[in-house]
């Protein structure tokens, strides 16, 4: 729920389309510290909710911050944040992970493409922290397009940071095999940029250390092929049974009648809507949920994935 009410303190101006907005609680009170990885719902002035990565350092409890890339088929959401100025109140939730720092790893990477810099962020902060051993791989386009320029190069982690711009995406795979060459089964990497860059990645990753721990942070939602759909049961752990058609999802099932289900982005990515499945096999279409969760198939986003066997039962977190 974004029922906690903030005042944009500060604007940051990071490139020609992303800003940064600081926020302070409204109540005067401050902040609880969140884990690394985090994303909040955030509701504009035109009341369009979106999520975005919290990239403040995980303890610091006085503010937060988040950045805000200008899309061009912006839907509402990102268009609103860059209208607002300073002195202005928006609501927001709390945080939320889909990603977070994975303890016993011998050691970490954080890679990172365009605006996918900022869940890395927090990351990077907290292993610092912690003592933990990392490194963060940043590529952007430009320099003019590459955002926390400044703030990475006097960051404690500094050293820890390597930046590679206006690199072709035919030529990162070099530089990323490179980086995996330390790299063991023990080790955890961590990605957030465009699908294809991620993807790439992925490719790479999953090889040396092994699919479970490749975690990646989705700002799109997947392609999802629709015309093979069919029609299956439901049953809530309460007993309540609701039967699911073809062209409809779970979640519209379930709030036409009246079931509470928290939701945000109804697309798969913000995790809002995840609920346990105790039994039956879920069929995973969502951007949220990591490779182990689905392989575990105890639960699964309502707004989007579907049913492989003709009855779930699930429980509503």
């Amino acid at each position: 729920m974004t029922d906690i009410k903030v005042r944009v303190t500060h604007i940051g101006v990071e490139t020609p389309h992303i800003r940064t907005l600081r926020l302070v609680r409204e109540d005067g009170r401050r902040f609880e510290p969140y884990r690394a990885g985090a994303h909040i719902d955030v509701v504009g002035p035109t009341g369009v909710l979106r999520q975005y990565s919290l990239c403040s350092p995980p303890a610091e409890s006085d503010s937060q911050l988040i950045a805000v890339k200008l899309e061009p088929d912006s839907r509402g959401g990102s268009a609103a944040l860059h209208q607002v100025g300073e002195g202005d109140v928006l609501a927001i939730g709390e945080p939320r992970n889909l990603v977070s720092v994975v303890e016993g790893a011998d050691q970490h990477l954080l890679v990172a493409g365009g605006v996918g810099i900022t869940p890395m962020l927090s990351l990077a902060y907290e292993l610092h922290e912690g003592g933990e051993e990392f490194r963060l791989i940043y590529f952007a386009r430009s320099r003019e397009h590459a955002a926390f320029l400044d703030l990475l190069a006097n960051a404690d982690f500094a050293a820890r940071v390597e930046i590679h711009l206006g690199v072709p995406r035919g030529d990162q795979s070099t530089l990323l095999r490179d980086a995996l060459e330390t790299m063991t089964a023990s080790s955890h990497v961590y990605t957030c940029g465009p699908t294809g860059f991620m993807e790439q990645l992925t490719a790479l990753a999953v090889p040396v250390v092994g699919e479970r721990n490749v975690h990646v942070e989705h700002f799109e939602a997947a392609e999802i092929d629709t015309s093979e759909d069919d029609s299956f049961t439901v049953e809530l752990d309460t007993g309540e049974s609701f039967e699911i058609p073809a062209d409809r999802s779970i979640l519209s099932v379930l709030t036409d009648n009246g079931i509470e289900v928290f939701k945000s982005c109804e697309e798969g990515i913000c995790g809002s809507c995840v609920s346990g499945v105790l039994e039956g096999v879920p069929d995973h279409r969502d951007n949220c949920l990591s490779a182990a969760d689905k392989e575990a198939g105890d639960q699964m986003a309502l707004c989007v994935s579907r049913a492989k066997s003709p009855k779930l039962v699930i429980e509503l977190y």
